[in-house]
């Protein structure tokens, strides 16, 4: 039965005008679903990592950076809709600090590091059908952005498969939940099917740096690249000392069998390793999703395959409705970009600090980032202006959705320069000014008057 469902998912996707080699890394991945896999990475085929360099410890040569700045891009992932978080366009589209979007600030990022070192720095986006006409419509409100290159290329999808047999999931009432993107792994086969990475190559480019949309923290440093370049190391991930804000992400690992650097994800480790998992103090490093990526050693990797990468699969369990959980069960078949890591000879990994790793997935992670607990520099930069991150938990019930965050925020964020914690259980409408100090929780339902200052 499989057989014939790998024969109606590959015919799905030439009917929608998905690439042949997009089709060809789903069918790598489809065989192996097929076979069994699971994509599980068990604790005892692994180690934790315990050295690594720091970017503190790169040298700084101004020259050799002007000069490999010439020879990068800087890639950013868009093709999130923000749907838990109630949204419906580009999740990047929305306002992040002082009235600008996601997607201004890094374009003022990169305009901004243009002017500081004279370079042609190019800004490339992944979008997906969904982000596209929005995104470039922004864009196009930042013209100096253009270098003669393509503003963005999009990314592949594929059929949910039905878990009872993997066939193609069929949903009449509404047929765009039929597919889903293949995981941000894709990045690696859209660069080669939108024919965006011969272009790189053509002009002349080297290296991209590539980070997801919603970090803002992540800005192309150019004591890195140019220490790549010295260094000819093909692929690079940056890490960060997990916190309790990361105990579900993924992290960095050694695999034991051939001691290669790993990504492990959440969604890859078997229900009895959870706690390992866990461990802050085994599995200290967290991958921030900011990768550096030569783009010779990728279109080599990428001929030498086949055009399939062979990135570790992720098995990921879902509804084809996600709205509704007595939909049928599908799998949705996904790779993680960072996962690369184990595929290039001489990868490496680098520890950053926290400052570069500040991405919004909730409301919580948004509000810390439009509070005073962050602060946009004259160049763009997203800075915290403390040593730690404020933990920020808010009543899912009444924060998760956008609109219903804005309307209990009416009058702009609270104060959490000065908060370690910063807790809402039940329904809370806060005024303007409002100061939350140390380890605060506001228990509902309340209204916080204008210039209140919560403290322990």
């Amino acid at each position: 039965m499989s057989e014939d469902g790998l024969r109606a998912a590959v015919e799905k996707m030439r009917e929608e005008g998905v690439a042949d080699a997009a089709i060809n890394a789903f069918e790598h991945y489809y065989r192996q679903l097929e076979a069994g896999e699971t994509g599980l990475v068990p604790e005892d085929t692994i180690e934790p990592v315990t050295e690594l360099p720091h970017l503190d410890e790169l040298p700084s040569d101004p020259e050799a950076e002007r000069e490999a700045l010439q020879k990068a891009i800087v890639l950013r992932l868009n093709g999130g809709l923000g749907t838990s978080m109630g949204l419906t366009g580009a999740k990047s589209l929305l306002e992040a600090k002082d009235g600008l979007s996601f997607l201004d600030v890094i374009a003022r990022q990169v305009l901004a590091l243009r002017e500081a070192h004279d370079a042609r720095l190019p800004l490339v986006l992944m979008d997906s059908f969904s982000t596209r006409e929005d995104s470039l419509k922004a864009l196009a409100q930042h013209p100096d952005l253009d270098v003669g290159l393509p503003l963005d290329f999009i990314q592949n999808k594929e059929p949910k498969l039905l878990v009872e047999d993997l066939t193609p999931a069929e949903w009449p009432d509404n047929p765009a939940l039929e597919w889903c993107p293949p995981g941000h792994g894709d990045l690696y086969t859209a660069l080669v099917t939108s024919g965006m990475l011969e272009d790189l190559l053509e002009r002349g480019y080297e290296y991209a740096f590539v980070a997801n949309s919603d970090n803002l923290g992540a800005v192309l440093e150019p004591r890195i690249l140019a220490w790549l370049r010295a260094n000819d190391v093909p692929f690079l991930m940056e890490v960060t000392e997990r916190t309790e804000a990361d105990r579900k992400g993924g992290h960095l690992a050694k695999r034991k069998q051939d001691g290669r650097l790993i990504l492990r994800e959440t969604a890859q480790t078997p229900e009895e390793d959870l706690k390992a998992l866990q461990d802050l103090s085994k599995h200290r490093f967290a991958n921030t999703n900011n990768l550096w990526v030569s783009l010779r050693a990728l279109d080599a990797a990428m001929r030498e395959r086949d055009g399939v990468l062979g990135l570790p699969m992720i098995r990921n369990q879902k509804t084809v409705d996600p709205g509704d959980k007595s939909s049928p069960k599908v799998f949705q078949i996904e790779t993680a970009m960072g996962a690369a890591i184990e595929v290039f000879d001489g990868a490496r990994a680098l520890i950053v600090p926290r400052t570069r790793f500040a991405p919004v997935k909730t409301t919580d992670d948004l509000l810390a980032l439009r509070s005073d607990a962050y602060r946009l520099t004259e160049d763009s930069r997203v800075e915290l202006v403390r040593d730690s991150v404020p933990i920020v938990t808010l009543d899912a019930d009444h924060y998760k959705l956008m609109r219903d965050f804005e309307a209990r925020f009416p009058k702009g964020p609270v104060s959490l320069k000065e908060a370690d914690r910063f807790e809402v259980e039940g329904d809370v409408t806060f005024g303007a000014d409002v100061v939350a100090r140390g380890a605060v929780k506001v228990t509902g339902p309340a209204t916080i008057e204008d210039g209140t200052v919560l403290t322990d």
